[in-house]
């Protein structure tokens, strides 16, 4: 039950952020599935920096609160990705 959670999380946030982030975004059910999981990781150890001051990768857990830092996870790894993409060309 465990991986459909975090596919459902996955999906959740990576949709959400995909819709928030202004411009076009590709990559399809795969990508935004990915982007999710990414955004989770990042959410939650944000979360885990800000509460307890040290830096661990834990991942949101499938909440209200999970899948708002999900979101916000998801739209700085975009935010990342697109800055990094635009230096690369």
């Amino acid at each position: 039950m465990n991986i459909l959670a975090w596919i459902v999380l996955g999906l959740i946030a990576g949709a959400i952020a995909k819709a928030i982030y202004p411009g076009y975004q590709s990559g399809g059910i795969l990508g935004t599935l990915l982007l999710g999981i990414v955004g989770a990781f990042i959410g939650g150890s944000l979360y885990s920096l800000l509460t307890t001051g040290t830096l661990a990768l834990t991942a949101a857990g499938l909440s209200l609160g999970g899948v708002v830092l999900s979101v916000v996870g998801a739209v700085i790894a975009l935010w990342l990705y697109y800055a990094f993409a635009r230096r690369a060309y």
